[in-house]
């Protein structure tokens, strides 16, 4: 049973900038709906309309099989978690968490047992009869959601309730609300830019990118099959490493010239469309730019691609075109034993910097002439410019269009449009 739906759901201002653009979920009763991505993609707007602080262009939104676009938001049993605590200053916690049940005139008896009750789940027992302002930042954020607690609502609303909490704190919360979710098993909708949170927290997260949802997938899913760039780009830390190349027929992946090649590469092409009638300087000049590309072409990688993936890419009609690849840096190996596997994916590469995290370091440097960062053992030790062996997984590798963005899969074609008149 679906608690929240929204069904093509618009917002557009009256200055005529549109926020979001036909929003399309269901919710399932007991869900972690995370929506995520960068400030400005309208992830708290969509939250705002399902709260009905904003107000909905156009599309329908449904909470407990009723539309709600025109209900009030205190009739929509639902309760918000707001990033800045929204706390009385004045009050005691147990009063903050009783008011909302005081101005609805609900029974004294009932009251206390519904704050004793939120009191109890989040550990505030203790202090009942202190003031906001003697309470850590953690233990106000849990005053906060309690105040969503005792109101039983059908669904739970938090707009980046952890972003003014430090590090560690961070990482107790979510911890905590984790639980929480556990054990009220209720629907929660949360927002955050946070892509770690996102991952953590979520049953399903939602990328959002300039009012548009990107992918709605649960975090393995999209961690392991990103939908576009942009969310290759923005699941997953340290970020997925992308390199700009063209799919060879004998099943490579090879790396493009450095972008300055690119007016030589046209030159050359210039003087090889009327090379039977070139003069002794054009001709030597086009031996020697040719000689200098082959050179540099030698230098860029050369990656075989895995036999399924190939199977893809040349299934819709990849053959000779430009790809983006990618790889997530977790599938960047120094080891003897994965090169010894990957050996048609062995690379050379430049490092510049080795950042030592705890149990594993980051390796940043050079593939060719484009950045990469590997993940790996912090007992492989990498010296800061040491040119190194280092290998892709090819099972983990994933190809993009270069003009969609898309990966590109078995399921549907998501290259070039097909021109007027080809068959279909």
């Amino acid at each position: 049973m679906s608690d929240v739906i929204l069904r093509n759901v618009n917002k557009i201002y009256p200055n005529g900038v549109q926020a979001v653009f036909d929003f399309n979920i269901e919710i399932e009763r007991g869900e972690f709906i995370v929506l995520a991505g960068p400030s400005g993609c309208g992830k708290s707007t969509t939250l705002r309309m399902i709260a009905g602080l904003e107000e909905i262009t156009s599309g329908d939104l449904i909470i407990n099989n009723k539309r709600v676009n025109d209900v009030a938001p205190r009739d929509r049993d639902i309760a918000m978690v707001f990033q800045n605590y929204a706390l009385y200053a004045h009050m005691t916690v147990y009063n903050n968490l009783a008011f909302s049940l005081l101005i609805r005139k609900v029974d004294e008896d009932e009251i206390h047992r519904r704050v004793m009750a939120a009191a109890e789940i989040l550990g505030l027992v203790p202090y009942l009869n202190r003031k906001p302002k003697q309470l850590s930042g953690g233990q106000r954020q849990r005053v906060a959601v309690g105040r969503a607690i005792v109101r039983n609502p059908i669904v739970f609303l938090l707009d980046e309730p952890l972003s003014n909490l430090d590090a560690k704190l961070r990482g107790t919360m979510r911890k905590e609300l984790m639980l929480l979710h556990n054990r009220l098993n209720a629907t929660f909708v949360y927002v955050t830019h946070d892509q770690i949170e996102a991952l953590t927290l979520a049953s399903r997260i939602v990328v959002m990118a300039d009012g548009r949802v990107q992918q709605i997938a649960t975090p393995k899913e999209m961690f392991d099959n990103p939908e576009n760039l942009f969310v290759a780009g923005f699941i997953g830390t340290p970020p997925m490493n992308f390199f700009h190349g063209e799919i060879s027929e004998d099943g490579y992946f090879i790396q493009n010239l450095p972008d300055e090649y690119n007016p030589k590469l046209e030159e050359l092409a210039s003087l090889e469309e009327n090379k039977e009638n070139l003069s002794s300087d054009e001709l030597e000049k086009y031996n020697s730019l040719k000689k200098e590309i082959d050179e540099a072409s030698l230098k860029c990688n050369k990656i075989k691609i895995a036999d399924d993936k190939f199977a893809v890419l040349k299934e819709q009609g990849y053959i000779g075109k430009q790809v983006v690849m990618a790889s997530r840096p977790e599938y960047v190996y120094l080891d003897d034993a994965h090169l010894a596997q990957f050996k048609d994916c062995v690379f050379d590469l430049d490092s510049d910097l080795d950042e030592m995290l705890g149990a594993y370091s980051l390796v940043y440097g050079k593939f060719g002439h484009e950045n990469i960062i590997a993940k790996v053992s912090v007992r492989e030790v990498v010296k800061s410019g040491e040119k190194i062996k280092a290998c892709f997984d090819n099972s983990k590798l994933h190809f993009f269009d270069v003009d969609t963005t898309r990966r590109i899969r078995a399921e549907e074609y998501v290259g070039l449009p097909k021109e007027e008149g080809d068959e279909e």
